[in-house]
């Protein structure tokens, strides 16, 4: 039997990667909606609380595929552990986030992105490095800091909204967020154009989206064709709903999060807040919190105002 993390796990990768992370804050409300800004944190998105739990301890060379953060992070990662990096990227990729993971000292493969996982497999069996993927035991474990976070700062909260590419950030979110506040949701968003985890979720099958499908969306960030298998045995577990967004609401709500609380979001770390925006979220007059995953963008969303609110609670 596949045993799932726990909020002990979780509790554990909070100590281990305490003074290397930054403990962000919940911002607002605007409305009934209020942020968890993971853009703030070093390499600019969630990825690296996962990448830390994960390469922790390790010693040998560690390899990881990824559209951009996940590799960024884990170099950031290995560059703190003092073991060398490989980063398998797809040539769709940002040239932002290509330039990061090289700045960092890791060595960066990028392949067509229907190459990435034969790609990843091939570097495997030559090197015999340590892979990380982003919905590794360790990695789940460390991503389930934010839902501790947000349960602690704001344990009224009536429904939490996570960002999902293959689903390392939901299962952790969920795992600390039904450990600690059990009545609270926890809903998926990804784009209708990759929407591979909501079909999984409504047909109750580990669904794959071809690559075609899902490289149509802006949310570079959220286009795995399928949900990590581990992953996916939380969310089946412990999600309460997985639901979509289009393109047009997550351009609105990155120039919404820009206007309403200074923060900038590339398109992957703007579908939560889409999802409220849009409706998506909880049962109204709940607080919603929307996880910001990231903000890996080289500039604000075109069409923003130039002022900016930003308040934090906790």
């Amino acid at each position: 039997m596949t045993r799932l993390v726990t909020g002990a796990d979780v509790e554990r990768a909070a100590d281990r990667i305490r003074y290397s992370v930054r403990r962000t804050p919940v911002l607002g409300p605007v409305g009934d909606l209020w942020i968890k800004p993971e853009n703030r944190q070093r390499t600019g998105s969630f990825k690296v609380r996962g990448a830390l739990n994960a390469v922790a301890g390790l010693t040998g060379q560690v390899l990881a595929q990824s559209s951009g953060n996940h590799g960024r992070a884990v170099a950031y990662a290995a560059a703190r552990q003092g073991v060398k990096a490989t980063v398998v990227l797809p040539e769709t990729a940002p040239a932002l986030k290509i330039d990061a993971v090289r700045a960092l000292g890791a060595e960066v493969v990028v392949v067509p992105p229907g190459e990435r996982e034969s790609a990843t497999a091939a570097l495997l069996a030559r090197t015999g490095a340590t892979l990380i993927t982003s919905a590794d035991f360790a990695v789940i474990a460390g991503h389930g800091t934010i839902g501790a976070e947000i349960v602690s700062d704001l344990p009224d909260a009536g429904t939490v909204l996570v960002p999902v590419c293959n689903g390392g950030l939901l299962a952790g979110v969920a795992v600390a967020v039904k450990a600690y506040s059990p009545s609270t949701r926890v809903v998926g968003v990804e784009p209708a154009l990759a929407a591979d985890a909501a079909e999984s979720f409504r047909t109750g099958r580990l669904t794959r989206w071809p690559v075609s499908r899902t490289y149509r969306t802006i949310a570079d960030g959220l286009r795995a064709p399928v949900l990590g298998e581990l992953a996916w045995e939380h969310v089946k577990s412990l999600v309460d709903d997985v639901v979509t967004v289009d393109e047009e609401s997550i351009v609105a709500a990155q120039a919404f999060l820009f206007d309403r609380f200074g923060v900038v979001a590339e398109p992957s770390g703007a579908v939560a807040t889409a999802a409220h925006l849009t409706g998506r979220a909880g049962p109204p007059g709940k607080a919603v919190v929307a996880v910001v995953s990231g903000g890996n963008v080289a500039a604000p969303p075109l069409g923003a105002r130039r002022e900016q609110v930003s308040v934090e609670h906790g």
